[in-house]
């Protein structure tokens, strides 16, 4: 499903050049479920941009579905970013004003689904994620855990197969963490692609396999270490 060549992203600005990603190659099959880990500034959120086609990279190659798309314009990337591809991120980035159904229903309208079977859609993905009892309310009346449910079932409403997931309990207590964990445990098994950028050791151990940055680069998984008490 995704594979990177040699991938770098640079930022540069009058007084400084900054290396995000530095060759970054990995690839993905289908229906896996990747932990990506590093310590802060890393290049993680950078690369989970770039996978998600909302960044375009400085050098290198990135193939989604088959296709080379580092040199995609903005609409080439958001064409094929439409129904593929669904978000979650660590501060839910619900819309305030439009009730859960509304919030859920959006990516749909960009499709340009009829409203009958956007209703169809809407409400199958409240029932995967338990949310049909509050369908009307806003996200303000919601806990952080039950704004993350509705997040993720705006990400899988569409039917994309791939959901990238930035720290998506990062805002939650432990509870509703392992909660929001299960979930896209479930998703996984049902055949949806995962890729999750987390700095937890909790939340990766939910992932099949981990890939670890250090300064822009992937790095072989660090040594446990082993604690005496």
């Amino acid at each position: 499903m995704i594979k990177t060549e040699a991938l770098n992203k640079l930022y540069t600005t009058e007084e400084i050049e900054t290396t995000a990603l530095n060759k970054v190659e990995i690839e993905v099959a289908e229906g896996e479920f990747i932990a990506v880990m590093g310590p802060s500034g890393c290049g993680k959120s950078t690369l989970l941009n770039i996978l998600g086609l909302l960044d375009e990279p400085s050098g290198g190659e990135y193939y989604f579905m088959g296709r080379e798309t580092s040199a995609f314009s903005e609409r080439e990337r958001a064409a094929l970013r439409k129904g593929n591809i669904g978000f979650v991120f660590q501060s839910f980035n619900l819309i305030d004003e439009l009730t859960v159904f509304e919030n859920i229903e959006l990516p749909l309208m960009y499709l340009g689904l009829p409203p009958a079977k956007r209703k169809e859609k809407v409400e199958s993905a409240l029932d995967r994620m338990n949310m049909m009892p509050r369908r009307d309310h806003f996200p303000q009346q919601l806990s952080g855990g039950q704004q993350q449910r509705v997040a993720i079932a705006r990400a899988v409403v569409a039917d994309a197969g791939l959901i990238l997931a930035d720290e998506p309990t990062g805002n939650l207590d432990s509870d509703h963490g392992d909660e929001v964990m299960q979930l896209l445990t479930e998703l996984n098994q049902q055949g949806t692609t995962i890729i999750m950028v987390t700095h937890s050791p909790h939340d990766s151990e939910y992932a099949s396999r981990k890939i670890h940055l250090f300064d822009g680069k992937v790095v072989e998984e660090p040594a446990k270490r082993e604690f005496h008490i």
